[in-house]
């Protein structure tokens, strides 16, 4: 690329009124909305807000109410780590049980602070072990850190793979609370926010603390309208924060800038730096943000979804341009629109958009499933829109990406990890019989499933009966009813129950029977026989892999 051009005053003003036309249908009296803010070199180009703070109140969204920011909070926690590295108190590679002995040791190779970090440690998440035992029932703070420390295994061996994980995260608060002595929302606020003048950022554990300018969260409801969201876990690490426009404007200025008011510069620098996994293959995720080109320049930026609020925040470097979008209902992926907004600034600078593959370029592809019996994961393949789309894990299919001889879905597609297909590997025209995808870094093979399957009623029989799971502290019940196979998931304080589609005799795809987590995503049941007896079954959501369900033989 060449070097930056200077934005002229008409250049901005034509892109400025183009994303005032695009979202005025937000600005509404009867909906949630958003709150946006653009700067260039820590100027001001753009502040304004869309809909409502309180449909109840009829309260609307101004530049400096208090949002949301959600999984964008994963970079300020690591940030703290930082300073207490640099403090002397904490070190990288150190086992996260030097700080929480509570912790089982579950391999000799981690997890590492760094490897907490980088969501490579293969800890499971506090937030999904809660899911899959007790569905949508609220927790007040404190079943996390016990959750975590009850587990038998690991996701994978540290250091392997990348698997995105709230509850990495919320270890990670836990080290900055141990070592610091201060809670976690006051070690941020003295230590990050206070000196770089953000008085509006604060850690709200659980969506129902009240604190003063903070936007209701919004979800639509199944019969119309609106429904409060509440995620049902504790939020600290791992999406937390509230912030404002201005404070999250503030801190990106910071984060671009040579100087730094807190931390060194090689502390920022490892937010973003890439990560180098075991076998040597690297991914495009630091310590709580990516870096990685688009359309020619380099992003940086990340994330954040919770139950009524998503948020974005993106900075484009070589051109000092901090975008933070932060939601609290509106029907707007904020991610794509910060893109959006990218391109309508600097399209005269930027390489064309990419060109996605198309489904008639790969027709021995479409329609198939494939199933890694190392692991029991599943992606699919299929064409949305004309062009060639993957499902992981019985989910909705996603256009990939296909480029430096690869076909991919990244992490700015799929909230999990890198998946990528060598297209080297691939026959397109005709079907193949196996393929080998990196997860995360890591190879898997996975062969083709057979399109037909046995029905529900001829696999009860060797199914249906009593399973425990001392991983989450649970027990189940697998019923045939009307035809078809439902699992019920009973926890201490709720359940979970999930109707089974049928792929093999021994895979699966669980649906919950909660239209909220039906929507949220699917699960995959992989079953474990010895002599064509069922011995228990695996279960595995987006993040969290191989949780047993042992076989009870007494109530079979």
């Amino acid at each position: 690329m060449s070097e930056p051009v200077p934005f002229t005053a008409d250049k901005v003003t034509a892109a400025l009124a183009a994303i005032d036309a695009l979202l005025a249908p937000f600005q509404r009296s009867d909906a949630p909305g958003l709150v946006i803010g653009i700067a260039h070199h820590g100027q001001l180009l753009y502040r304004r807000a869309f809909g409502m703070a309180s449909l109840e109140m009829g309260v609307a969204l101004t530049p400096t109410s208090r949002m949301r920011i959600a999984s964008t909070s994963k970079h300020f926690t690591s940030m703290g780590i930082m300073l207490l590295v640099e403090d002397g108190l904490v070190e990288l590679d150190a086992m996260a049980q030097t700080y929480l002995p509570e912790l089982p040791t579950l391999s000799h190779n981690g997890p590492t602070v760094a490897q907490l970090l980088a969501h490579t440690s293969g800890w499971r998440g506090h937030d999904e072990l809660w899911v899959m035992a007790h569905g949508m029932t609220f927790c007040h703070p404190g079943p996390g850190m016990p959750a975590m420390a009850r587990q038998s295994e690991l996701n994978f061996e540290p250091g392997s793979q990348m698997v995105y994980s709230n509850g990495g995260y919320h270890l990670l608060a836990k080290i900055i609370e141990r070592v610091s002595g201060l809670s976690y929302d006051a070690f941020l606020k003295a230590r990050l926010f206070g000196p770089l003048g953000m008085p509006d950022t604060a850690s709200v554990t659980t969506d129902l603390d009240v604190h003063p300018g903070l936007a209701g969260l919004y979800m639509p409801a199944a019969e119309g309208g609106w429904q409060r969201g509440l995620y049902p876990c504790e939020l600290d690490g791992g999406g937390s924060l509230v912030s404002t426009v201005d404070d999250m404007l503030r801190w990106l200025a910071h984060l671009r800038a040579p100087t730094k008011t807190v931390g060194t510069p090689q502390s920022w620098d490892a937010l973003s730096a890439p990560t180098t996994l075991s076998s040597g293959s690297t991914v495009t995720y630091g310590y709580g943000l990516a870096r990685h080109p688009y359309r020619g320049v380099e992003i940086i930026h990340h994330a954040g979804a919770v139950l009524g609020a998503t948020s974005q925040m993106l900075s484009v470097p070589s051109h000092g341009l901090d975008i933070i979008i932060m939601v609290n209902g509106a029907p707007i992926a904020p991610s794509s629109f910060a893109c959006k907004v990218v391109d309508l600034l600097l399209e005269e600078q930027l390489e064309p958009h990419e060109t996605r593959p198309q489904a008639a370029d790969f027709p021995g592809l479409i329609g198939q499933r494939y199933h890694a019996p190392a692991t029991g994961h599943v992606i699919s393949f299929a064409d949305v829109a004309g062009k060639l789309a993957m499902s992981w894990q019985g989910n909705a299919a996603l256009p990939m990406h296909h480029g430096d001889g690869k076909l991919w879905l990244g992490l700015q597609d799929l909230p999990v990890n890198d998946l990528v297909l060598q297209a080297s590997d691939l026959d397109p025209a005709k079907t193949n019989e196996s393929l080998t995808l990196f997860e995360g870094g890591h190879a898997r093979r996975f062969e083709r499933l057979d399109q037909s399957a046995p029905d529900a009623a001829t696999l009860a029989p060797a199914l249906c009966g009593h399973y425990h799971s001392p991983d989450l502290d649970a027990t189940a019940r697998m019923e045939l009813i009307d035809g078809q196979l439902l699992l019920t998931v009973q926890g201490r304080h709720g359940q979970q129950a999930a109707v089974l589609t049928v792929l093999s005799a021994d895979v699966m795809v669980l649906t919950s029977t909660d239209p909220l987590l039906a929507r949220m995503g699917r699960s995959i049941l992989n079953v474990e026989r010895h002599a064509d007896k069922v011995l228990g079954l695996r279960m595995d959501t987006l993040r969290t892999h191989n949780v047993h369900l042992i076989r009870e033989e007494s109530r079979a």
